[in-house]
Order: structure tokens, then C-alpha cells, then sequence
């Protein structure tokens, strides 16, 4: 009992680290669509300006689709196949945290309940942060009709580099979903 009760914080932050890393995906495409027809790109000027970001993860999150489909196959083209749109939405999520283990007053000293270095901390801990969702829209430049929707939702980074690297995770992710797996 003792050493699980060492191991419960050490296992609670293992969590929440890896919770906090993961970029949640899904996708969503047109069953009527031949994905192989599709190898040429060009980004949708009007679309893209919709997007409620900043200019500058405008262009980090353009580079990172870019490199994607220029690593599937697609070539960038002034008469494109398959024209790209982008839209976000952020939301601050807040949690709090009534059931706190951690430092405390009160807590197991290897013996018995009484003060100790680790227990019951009765303040609740309160956190917020950014979550983020991206939405990568594939449409049919000829017909002009969306032929695939891949989103993303997870934490982001008000930290510069982090956050290019985290655009780059979550624009990864997302374009692993493309082409989609058609089951006949």
C-alpha cells in the first residue's frame, strides 16, 4: 500500500502530460469522390481569410499543410485539383480539481496519517488553458464542392516555438486521415 501511494502522483502527472500532448483527430469525406483524380493544390484565398487567427499562424499552419501534401504527392498548381480552406475555433477551458493530491499539511508519513511531505492538500486546484480546434477542408476546385473535412481539437501553446511545433503535430494528425480508407 505504501509504495502505490508513492507511485499515485508520479502516475497522476504521467496522465496529465500525455493528455495534454495529444491532438484528438476525425475526418470526414464525400463517398462519390475518387480520391486518386486529386494530385494538384492550391490554398482558397477566401476561405482562409475567414479564419479568426493571426496572420502569422495563418501562414505556420499553410506551411505545415503544404509540407503534408507535397509529402503525399500533390504538386502546388495555378490550376488545381483540389483547392484547400481552413477554419478555426478556440475555447479556454477551465477545470477544476477538488480531490488534490500533492504537497500538503495533512498526509501518509510511511507510518501513520499525521503531517508529512505528501497527502491531502483541501484547496482546489483551478487551471485554464487553450483548446484549440482546426478544421482542414479539401474542396473540388471544378465542382466547388467540399470532398474532404479533417479536424483537429487539442491544448495549444502561447509559447512561439512550441507553438510551431504544435501546428505542425496538429496539421500532421489531421492530414493522416487523407486519403481516406474507402471499404468497398
Amino acid at each position: 500500500m505504501k509504495k502505490l501511494l508513492k507511485l499515485f502522483p508520479i502516475v497522476m502527472i504521467a496522465l496529465m502530460i500525455l493528455s495534454c500532448s495529444s491532438v484528438k483527430t476525425a475526418a470526414d469525406y464525400d463517398k462519390k469522390a475518387d480520391f486518386n483524380n486529386y494530385k494538384t493544390f492550391a490554398f482558397f484565398k477566401t476561405g482562409i481569410d475567414k479564419a479568426e487567427i493571426s496572420d502569422l499562424d495563418k501562414k505556420r499552419i499553410l506551411r505545415a499543410i503544404e509540407t503534408e501534401l507535397l509529402a503525399k504527392g500533390f504538386t502546388k498548381s495555378q490550376n488545381p485539383d483540389i483547392l484547400v480552406s481552413i477554419f478555426t475555433k478556440s475555447q479556454q477551458r477551465v477545470d477544476v480539481y477538488n480531490n488534490n493530491w500533492g504537497v500538503g499539511t495533512w498526509g501518509w508519513n510511511g507510518y501513520r496519517w499525521g503531517t508529512g511531505a505528501w497527502g491531502w492538500n483541501g484547496q482546489p486546484t483551478v487551471s485554464s488553458r487553450s483548446e484549440g480546434t482546426l478544421f482542414i477542408d479539401l474542396i473540388d476546385a471544378n465542382k466547388k464542392e467540399l470532398i474532404w473535412q479533417g479536424m483537429g481539437t487539442g491544448y495549444l501553446s502561447k509559447n512561439t516555438e512550441k507553438k510551431e511545433e504544435r501546428i505542425k503535430e496538429f496539421v500532421s494528425k489531421v492530414m493522416e486521415k487523407y486519403p481516406p480508407e474507402i471499404k468497398e
